[in-house]
């Protein structure tokens, strides 16, 4: 990188986005961002961030836009913080706003969600990134970031890699982050979490994490379970205490409603194909059994057909 400050586009600046966007700001990045839904509280009010660790203020983009083909400028990184759902052009969403210096960065859930885009833009860095953290937009252009807020970055194909600059950025303003050589074995860590409480979330009509957790601890280690013995045969080895960790993080979360039940609640696509499908796919890739997480695909796909039907 340049010493000069980084120009960086967000794109999806939900709750995620807007928060770590709010972040890279603070850190002195001159932050952009694309986002719709929002877009017209965001432009006059900016997005209002309430963190339990951090405190409140103001996050105000430098650019506020509806489509990449609007910024203005060359951007050192876009961020991709969209829904990864079968519905969205990640690279549609993203193209116009690439040019041949920019790092292409995924903080996105899901299992092997990266060829897609290191196939379209072969000749730039691809920077793989998971957020371990509670955050919720639970109204426009308001951000309530609750606990935790880790970022975990990988460069993928190694021609640049820009992920370590892009932590320290983050580390400035007291959220930790890391740039690892190992980022899919942390996504499987990830996936841990999510293929567990994310559609158990919708299955149970809305109980929050903890709660799912007190009823149904045997159920989540069976399940997490399930997704170590498929990241082992993938050739991504878990540490051995890794659902131990995961179920003690959870009970000291807040009350929380995973990303899956919020968009469920609101009618919006759910991320069931990158979470759950992709999982059970490298299962059978590598001939592993899982009949829980089957299970569990069977009956969030039955929720997805009975709100079509209704």
């Amino acid at each position: 990188m340049t010493q000069n400050q980084d120009k960086i586009l967000i794109i999806g600046a939900g709750a995620i986005g807007s928060f770590y966007g709010a972040l890279l700001a603070k850190s002195g990045a001159d932050v952009s961002v694309l986002c719709r839904s929002d877009y017209e509280i965001v432009i006059k009010q900016g997005y209002s961030i309430k963190s339990a660790a951090l405190g409140s203020w103001i996050f105000t983009p430098s650019q506020i836009i509806r489509n990449a083909s609007e910024y203005n400028g060359q951007a050192d990184f876009v961020i991709l913080c969209t829904k990864n759902t079968p519905e969205t052009n990640r690279v549609k969403l993203v193209q116009e706003a690439i040019n041949k210096n920019t790092s292409i960065v995924l903080i996105q859930n899901g299992i092997d969600i990266e060829q897609e885009l290191i196939d379209a833009f072969p000749d730039n860095e691809i920077i793989s990134g998971l957020a371990f953290i509670c955050c919720n937009r639970l109204e426009p252009g308001i951000i309530h970031h609750l606990a935790y807020g880790k970022l975990t970055l990988g460069s993928l194909n190694r021609k640049i890699n820009n992920s370590q600059h892009l932590s320290d950025l983050i580390n400035r303003t007291g959220i930790e982050s890391i740039a690892t050589d190992n980022i899919i074995s942390s996504r499987w860590l990830k996936c841990l979490w999510n293929a567990a409480f994310n559609p158990l979330s919708v299955l149970s009509d809305g109980l929050s994490t903890k709660d799912i957790l007190i009823s149904q601890e045997k159920l989540i280690r069976t399940i997490m379970q399930e997704v170590c013995s498929i990241a082992d045969a993938s050739g991504h080895s878990l540490p051995k205490d890794s659902i131990d960790n995961n179920i003690q993080n959870t009970y000291a979360m807040p009350d929380y409603k995973t990303s899956m039940l919020l968009d469920y609640q609101n009618k919006k696509p759910m991320e069931v194909e990158a979470i759950l499908g992709n999982t059970i796919k490298a299962a059978k890739k590598n001939n592993v059994s899982c009949p829980t997480l089957d299970t569990l695909y069977a009956l969030i796909n039955l929720k997805l057909t009975e709100k079509t039907i209704h």
